[in-house]
């Protein structure tokens, strides 16, 4: 338990900058929290009380409000109890219930981060988990639309860090905690400006990843630490004179050392210790902007600049809006020295960023100190989405205007961020329901989803989602198709992205597509048994009444567009197919094609008078090994004997096979055969492709083609009289330049 006199250090530290009412807050909140935590302990084994202490004692020393420090205080009761967040509202208002309930949030997700998932292997691993640390760094900041509970979050990691710190423990505990932090919240503390934390949350992390390191850096540090602050000390008592003579006012000091950028310099750029600038260096804080150029120049002509490490961050801040002067001058040993020069408020930024500005008016309004302040924040929680373009976005107050306004305009505040079973992050628009979320995942899980459970718990299919839940889909069982969606989902209540609506009505235009085909084919077929003319031909007769397809023909008549009248009109004209025997050579004078209602010129067995049509699947040719099998209503499809098609259906029926053979027909009947092209996309390649059916004489009658990462995938249905015809055209294609492969498909 924590003794009397620390508690009370503790109390003094956590009132600082506080007002008298503001510190009797402060202290009902400890009294609270010295009662409800007694002698619980965390994971870590560390006392809960002397945990909160220390973050609140960190918020405090990052000058948060008086709200921020008794979240800060009490967030740890809420991770043992989830439903004192309730009381807490009661006795400590709800800014401060709404503040633990965010950093609960962002405490869900340690798993995820410490635990990261295998995103990728080979090459592009390495970017694909850096892609996702990423995304989850913009989850924190979407998440936090109170800026406070990411601070809460970063004082409770140095805490931790701390007390490993303190204990010595380096275990595989401390090491993933370590990990976390460098990857996570190191960087968000550096995008926030909090530099003081970013540098205590770097050096403790590398610590415990790579011991063996920081301790040999520590030592390299001690060893000439005498030395080294002798020469520093002698060098500011030298420029606090040059300045005295000058005039001006100003306050010099020298710079901590923090041994994971002296690593990272080290590394980077390939440097011996005795070689790095800031190991020896100092800071000069001034009242103004013009002073720092002022003590610029006097620095210069005291020692020699080194003209590349010069860097004015005061004209072209930094990203996450940190200003100063950066030099580095030889001094008398000839070694190098790092001097930064700034005002105090660009210093009070640098140790503070964003958390020295969340004050509240003193009416105890809702509203933030000026435009001003508000901009920033705006600004700052876009910048992880915007960091490749902020660069060089800010090169003065007028740009820097626009640029703010720019971010105000595409704030985050329209998406939420969402966590699958499987710890995949998805980006949604704020008010997604599970639905979207099936649908965003995929088409077939959308399809299939009858219902939803958020963080654990079933929930109707239009919940609202909120950042950072995870959200789990139970999909319908049995085979493909045989679920589908609700007309209800197409409602605002349901839905909320038009992606998920166009998916959805998609689903529904082709459900009431393969209906009204359906009833055309079944009064079709009715029509003609009526008439006594089954063995008509479908395909001519549709072709004949105008239509490309015998199907569209189906579709007319089941959407009552086309009367059955025409059809049986058309049928009094029509001839039947005769006997496929008696059709031994037909001449024509000119070209016809079975697809286009020429006789297919196939004999079926010991059966006479049967229609019979070409499979699409296969498009069969003679001379190819064919082979029948009865439909429904549409009399014999033909399909080459390899057909994947007739595969599957001779297994589920056997007993619909039926032996088949070509008959003879004129050598001007051609079939559609289709013809799969590979080669790599040019421009020009179409055009060549098709020269070569030109002049082969081949009329081509259908075209798909599809590019994927420059290489072209082409399939042509062309009419063809034989199999030398075909393998003429096939050697003719691939003599054509950037053609890879030529066949039949």
């Amino acid at each position: 338990m924590v003794s009397t006199a620390a508690l009370g250090d503790a109390t003094t530290q956590l009132v600082q900058g506080l007002s008298v009412d503001e510190c009797a807050r402060v202290q009902h909140a400890l009294d609270y929290a010295a009662a409800a935590y007694g002698e619980r302990t965390l994971a870590s084994h560390q006392n809960a009380f002397e945990f909160s202490l220390g973050v609140a004692g960190t918020l405090a020393y990052l000058r948060s409000d008086v709200e921020t420090r008794i979240a800060g205080l009490l967030f740890e009761l809420a991770m043992f109890e989830p439903a004192i967040v309730e009381t807490l509202e009661q006795l400590f208002g709800s800014e401060v219930a709404t503040l633990v309930r965010g950093v609960q949030q962002l405490i869900r997700l340690r798993d995820l981060t410490v635990a990261q998932p295998v995103l990728g292997r080979g090459k592009n691993a390495a970017q694909e988990a850096a892609a996702h640390i990423e995304t989850l760094r913009k989850m924190l900041l979407a998440m936090a639309s109170d800026m406070r509970v990411v601070l809460v979050r970063l004082s409770s990691c140095a805490t931790m860090l701390r007390w490993f710190a303190e204990q010595k423990r380096f275990d595989d505990t401390t090491r993933d905690y370590g990990r976390e932090v460098m990857d996570l919240y190191a960087p968000l503390a550096n995008r926030l400006g909090i530099w003081q934390l970013k540098w205590e949350l770097e050096d403790l992390s590398f610590r415990f990843l790579q011991p063996d390191t920081y301790k040999r850096i520590a030592k390299m540090l001690e060893e000439k630490r005498m030395a080294r602050e002798g020469f520093v000390q002698s060098s500011i008592d030298r420029l606090e004179g040059e300045l005295k003579s000058a005039g001006i006012k100003a306050e010099v000091s020298g710079r901590p050392k923090h041994i994971y950028s002296i690593w990272n310099k080290m590394r980077g750029k390939d440097l011996d210790f005795s070689e790095l600038y800031d190991v020896r260096a100092f800071r000069v804080i001034v009242p103004d902007v013009k002073t720092c150029y002022s003590v610029l120049g006097l620095v210069h002509n005291i020692w020699t600049p080194i003209p590349k490490e010069f860097d004015d961050y005061i004209s072209r801040p930094k990203p996450n809006g940190y200003q100063s002067l950066h030099t580095v001058v030889t001094a008398e040993d000839g070694r190098p020295l790092e001097v930064q020069i700034r005002t105090q408020e660009m210093h009070n930024f640098a140790e503070y960023g964003i958390a020295a500005h969340w004050r509240y008016k003193e009416s105890g309004g809702s509203n933030f100190k000026g435009e001003k302040y508000d901009e920033k924040i705006a600004w700052l929680r876009q910048l992880l989405a915007w960091k490749s373009d902020v660069a060089d976005a800010v090169a003065g107050e007028d740009v820097q205007k626009e640029w703010v306004e720019k971010l105000k305009a595409t704030t985050l505040d329209d998406r939420i961020f969402v966590l699958t079973p499987q710890a995949r992050v998805l980006e949604l628009p704020v008010g997604a329901t599970p639905i979207d979320f099936a649908y965003h995942l995929h088409s077939e899980v959308g399809h299939r989803c009858r219902g939803a459970k958020i963080d654990g718990a079933m929930v109707p299919l239009n919940t609202p989602l909120r950042n950072g839940q995870t959200c789990e889909i139970i999909t319908a069982k049995g085979p493909a198709g045989s679920a589908g969606p609700s007309r209800d989902w197409l409602s605002p209540e349901y839905t909320v992205s038009s992606r998920t609506r166009s998916k959805i009505r998609a689903w529904f235009h082709a459900l009431d597509l393969a209906e009204t085909l359906s009833q055309g084919r079944a009064l079709v077929e009715k029509s003609l048994q009526r008439e006594g003319k089954t063995a008509v031909n479908l395909e001519a007769l549709a072709h004949k009444l105008g239509f490309a397809k015998v199907d569209d023909l189906f579709i007319a008549v089941g959407k009552e567009k086309f009367s059955l009248r025409h059809v049986e009109a058309a049928l009094h004209d029509a001839v039947e197919a005769p006997p496929l025997e008696d059709a031994a050579v037909v001449n024509k004078s000119r070209a016809s094609s079975v697809e286009q209602g020429a006789k297919s010129g196939v004999l079926v067995v010991g059966t006479e008078g049967l229609m019979t049509m070409l499979a699409k699947c296969c498009k069969p040719a003679p001379p190819d090994p064919i082979v029948g099998f009865v439909t429904r209503g549409k009399g014999v499809s033909i399909h080459r004997q390899s057909c994947k098609n007739f595969a599957e259906m001779r297994s589920k029926a056997p007993e619909r096979v039926i032996q088949t053979a070509w008959g003879t027909l004129g050598s001007e009947t051609v079939y559609p055969v289709d013809i799969f092209i590979l080669a790599s996309d040019r421009q020009g390649l179409l055009r060549d492709i098709s020269e070569v059916f030109s002049r082969e004489k081949i009329n081509v009658t259908g075209v798909n083609t599809q590019t994927t990462k420059g290489q072209a995938r082409m399939v042509f249905t062309a009419e063809l009289g034989s199999t030398s015809q075909l393998q003429k055209a096939l050697a003719a294609i691939g003599e054509v330049p950037s053609v890879h492969e030529a066949r039949r498909a």
